[in-house]
């Protein structure tokens, strides 16, 4: 989901590296960077940029351990790109690309909560269809460097491409 409070707001779609430059330019406090970064390099990367720490979350949900459905494992593999759409949740977010995507951001669409709950009764009516195209695969926009490994692997491959960079 995009960090804004008013979603009719103008948004610039600041990348991560650029969010944060302006957040450090206005702000002492610790600064957390998320958005995108999918690689130790990433986390490098953002760090240098003045962040205190790095949050991966698309990252992780091809790990075994996680609860993605194999569905949305699959389809986040196989993507090469990501969408933003406020039709699943009622605000900004970025996610895959699949039927509920498709549906557009058909005005008005409701506020949050009252939209995700809307979103999540389809999906269940579509899985107990074996239809996995409907759910709410949030996806960063990093996607196409999703690796499938166990968690213990990915943050041990995350360090040693840290030291790397």
């Amino acid at each position: 989901h995009r960090g804004m409070f008013d979603p009719a707001a103008p948004d610039a779609r600041l990348a991560t590296r650029d969010l944060v430059h302006a957040v450090r330019r206005e702000t002492a406090l610790p600064v957390v960077a998320a958005g995108g970064i999918m690689t130790g390099q990433g986390i490098h990367a953002a760090m240098a940029d003045g962040a205190m720490a790095a949050q991966l979350g698309t990252a992780f949900v091809a790990c075994p351990e996680g609860s993605a459905r194999p569905g949305y494992r699959a389809a986040l593999l196989a993507a090469r790109d990501t969408v933003m759409t406020s039709a699943i949740s009622g605000r900004p977010a970025r996610c895959l690309a699949n039927r509920f995507t498709a549906l557009g951001n058909l005005p008005p669409v409701p506020d949050y909560p009252r939209a995700y709950a809307a979103g999540k009764a389809l999906d269940a009516a579509a899985q107990s269809h074996g239809e996995d195209g409907f759910g709410a695969q949030w996806a960063g926009s990093g996607v196409t460097q999703a690796r499938a490994m166990p968690a213990a692997d990915l943050v041990a491959q995350l360090l040693r491409e840290m030291a790397q960079a």
